[in-house]
């Protein structure tokens, strides 16, 4: 019985947080004709990166946070978003600032949505990090147990320790180990974050290509930085048909290839799966005021199925914030792994010694 209160408990708390942001993007996205729906500004105007990070919308009205904008066009310029047109500035058709006078982008360098996001996250991620720490400075685990934050993060952290990293990577795991908990925490934690539709939430950071694209990169290097001589040797000198590397280097060349499709892969996975799933859940919700002509029965009766799959969706999409988080924390312990195999005849004497 307690258990089924905590799920009713659990799904009227994401009827409050759904129902809510389905109301502001319906006002804040509303097309030139009274009750229509513009889509294309409601989805990309909430998956999409911004100057001020929208609230609500209250009789018309939008109260937003605004944000410091930092260009550098002729000196440094810091205003506040609200005071663009003061400063000279405005957007243009991609929501990019511009020199209002020669309609020319700077060089811009501000605190955007995504950015602050990112800020925040990463403030709240050390925060929970620390908060652990300092339990178990605290405690004596032999005695005691942790529980709340402390046991999470300690399930969590074993979690990725042991079915990941040390499997995936293999010997000197530990040398790794920071890097991969903090990619999976960071996207994790950003993930959780995309769900919740009102401040601090709703950004799309890991939803952001170019956040993404960054994950991608210190994966590529930590593979081939550290890659040991074996590596870079199955990579130009591959144990194949002489013929496949000389005169041509065909094999060499796949292999190169590969170097840059496996973090292009993570890149791409987690980009897309991520911005999908809010794009199907913001669809999902616009359903109620895409119905809104049909007369009070239809969209009475849709609005209930839209926000109880809503609800669904939203719930599904814990399980991939979870999913992808694995995935990409997965992916790039075996292809760290991969960078530190040995020769196998070097693996059997090693073996035999021991």
């Amino acid at each position: 019985m307690h258990r089924i209160n905590k799920l009713f408990s659990t799904i009227a708390v994401f009827l409050l947080m759904l129902l809510p942001a389905a109301a502001s993007a319906a006002d804040g996205h509303a097309a030139s004709e009274p009750g229509e729906l513009d889509m294309k500004n409601y989805i990309f105007g909430h998956i999409g990166d911004a100057y001020d990070w929208h609230i609500t919308t209250i009789n018309g009205h939008h109260v937003s946070i605004p944000l410091p904008c930092i260009v550098i066009d002729g000196g440094l310029h810091v205003f506040s978003s609200h005071k663009m047109a003061e400063h000279g500035y405005t957007l243009n058709e991609n929501g990019k600032l511009v020199n209002a006078a020669t309609g020319k982008r700077p060089l811009d360098i501000s605190i955007t949505k995504n950015v602050c996001s990112l800020i925040l996250s990463s403030i709240l991620l050390v925060t929970l990090i620390l908060l652990t720490a300092r339990w178990y400075k605290r405690h004596n685990v032999m005695k005691e147990a942790p529980r709340g934050l402390p046991g999470l993060m300690e399930m969590l952290i074993t979690m990725v320790t042991d079915d990941i990293i040390k499997e995936g990577v293999g010997k000197d795991w530990e040398k790794y180990a920071p890097y991969l908990l903090t990619a999976f925490f960071f996207i994790f934690l950003n993930n959780l974050l995309g769900i919740v539709p009102f401040f601090p939430g709703g950004a799309n950071l890991t939803g952001n290509i170019a956040v993404t694209l960054f994950l991608a990169v210190c994966t590529f290097l930590a593979v081939n930085l550290f890659g040991n001589k074996h590596y870079y040797k199955d990579i130009f000198w591959p144990e194949v048909p002489t013929w496949l590397k000389v005169p041509i280097p065909l094999m060499p060349l796949i292999e190169v290839i590969g170097m840059f499709t496996k973090p292009f892969s993570l890149m791409v996975r987690l980009f897309a799966n991520i911005l999908a799933g809010h794009i199907m859940l913001l669809g999902v919700v616009a359903v109620v005021f895409l119905t809104a002509k049909l007369g009070p029965v239809l969209n009475g009766s849709m609005s209930v199925i839209a926000v109880l799959f809503g609800v669904f969706m939203d719930i599904l999409e814990l399980l991939v914030a979870f999913i992808q988080a694995y995935v990409f924390t997965m992916l790039s312990s075996v292809f760290i792994g991969l960078s530190r195999q040995e020769p196998e005849h070097e693996t059997k004497q090693i073996e035999t010694t021991k």
